[in-house]
């Protein structure tokens, strides 16, 4: 299982997923405040993340939102 930071329903979450045959499979989220993380890293994931994975959950449902 991987995980990455991501926005879902415009609030900061981290996700959950699998990867198998180059397809992804979204097993969940849970949202998160970004004063948790405090490193620099940590800050570096979020932003980079972010930037590129935007999700809406909706009916036990995600879908991606192009950037």
């Amino acid at each position: 299982m991987f995980w990455c930071f991501a926005i879902v329903n415009n609030k900061l979450a981290e996700i959950y997923f699998n990867k198998k045959n180059n397809r992804i499979n979204i097993c969940g989220h849970c949202y998160v405040k970004k004063e948790e993380y405090k490193t620099k890293k940590e800050q570096l994931w979020i932003k980079e993340d972010t930037e590129k994975i935007k999700l809406i959950y909706r009916n036990k449902k995600y879908r991606l939102i192009s950037p």
